[in-house]
């Protein structure tokens, strides 16, 4: 009898010892050889020089494998995936994206596939390793779209030729008279920075102040962010939102009679995720490249490859972001700020204020 017991725990032993072995995590030249078999991967992006430089050239070091960068609007790039699945064609393996394309259009649409089974690198998956004590991600169902990006935005900039900072010690004093015609905004009609910075005045401070900012004080609207910012430089308008922050931070370090407001009293500030949210696309035309870039871009390595070049900081904690990061866009611990990029506002609060600012404003 004491025999038989001892060979069942035998067995048993090795029962175990075999399941650990099935679920011990492949390494990087596992899922690498995996990959390499598919010749390449595509992945869709922001038009963001650095980045389709970085990108592409650190994976194809790393691994060996070209990387297919396809830069451009969120909008387009979404208009042309959107016909290529309705004539059964799939050519992008993986989505680098904002909120707007990714919980109104990408998700909704079922355009994208689970990505946290995939994540399997100690590295990626180790919750010590991020800010938030696990992985940050952003959709319902917690697999789908990954955050890697969260930076303070500002609020807005001043030219301070024109406008002393003391002037303007809370968001009612947007509204004075005085500053009527010298505001400039990013376009609060259609989806993006503008839209998003509208709806939150819409949600926290109200439909009166949202009338009287957007419609009584005859702000200018654009849709570029590079007018936006020299408007701002040559004080064409000395009160700008939703310029370049970089650009603004460096000018100001330059000399330049430029400074970003960053909170308000009235107006805490507030967080966003930029183009750093992360989606498989189902059908990848190169699932086990996809795989292995997903796993990298969420590791130290990748994702500071990542956030070097779009100079963001990022979700994890062990990358040295002040290096590359003005300190003033780093959240801070603790503190409490306002989320334009959290799902829920995107899909509903923020659309259904954008709508009734348009009607606002006569359109």
């Amino acid at each position: 009898m004491a025999r038989i017991v001892a060979l069942a725990f035998v067995y048993w032993i090795s029962c175990v010892s075999g399941a650990l072995a099935q679920q011990k995590a492949p390494s990087w030249d596992e899922l690498a050889a995996a990959a390499r078999s598919e010749g390449k991967l595509v992945v869709s992006g922001p038009a963001h020089p650095e980045v389709r430089e970085a990108l592409p050239a650190a994976f194809k070091k790393r691994f060996g494998i070209d990387l297919e960068y396809l830069g451009g609007s969120a909008s387009a790039g979404a208009a042309r995936l959107r016909s290529e699945r309705a004539a059964g064609i799939y050519s992008v393996d993986v989505t680098l994206a904002g909120i707007q394309t990714m919980a109104t259009i990408y998700y909704p649409e079922h355009m994208l596939a689970p990505i946290k089974p995939l994540l399997v690198i100690p590295e990626a998956v180790d919750g010590s390793k991020w800010k938030r004590g696990s992985l940050w991600f952003s959709d319902p169902d917690q697999q789908y779209v990954l955050r890697l990006f969260n930076a303070v935005g500002e609020q807005f900039s001043i030219n301070t030729r024109t406008v002393k900072p003391d002037e303007i010690r809370s968001a009612q004093d947007l509204l004075n008279p005085k500053w009527q015609g010298k505001i400039a905004t990013r376009d609060p009609t259609v989806p993006g920075t503008g839209s998003n910075q509208a709806a939150r005045f819409y949600i926290q401070l109200g439909e009166d102040f949202t009338k009287r900012l957007f419609v009584d004080q005859k702000p200018a609207f654009s849709r570029d962010e590079r007018q936006l910012t020299d408007w701002l430089l040559h004080g064409t308008y000395p009160i700008v939102f939703g310029v370049d922050d970089a650009r603004v931070d460096q000018m100001h370090k330059e000399g330049e009679p430029v400074l970003a407001i960053n909170s308000l009293p009235d107006l805490p500030g507030t967080v966003q995720v930029g183009n750093g949210l992360v989606g498989l696309f189902s059908n990848a035309p190169h699932p086990n490249a996809a795989k292995l870039f997903i796993n990298w871009l969420a590791s130290k390595e990748g994702l500071e490859v990542y956030a070097r070049a779009a100079k963001w900081p990022t979700t994890r904690n062990d990358i040295d972001e002040k290096s590359f990061v003005p300190v003033a866009f780093i959240p801070e611990t603790g503190a409490k700020y306002f989320d334009l990029s959290d799902w829920e506002f995107t899909v509903t609060k923020k659309q259904e204020a954008r709508l009734r600012i348009k009607t606002l404003l006569g359109q």
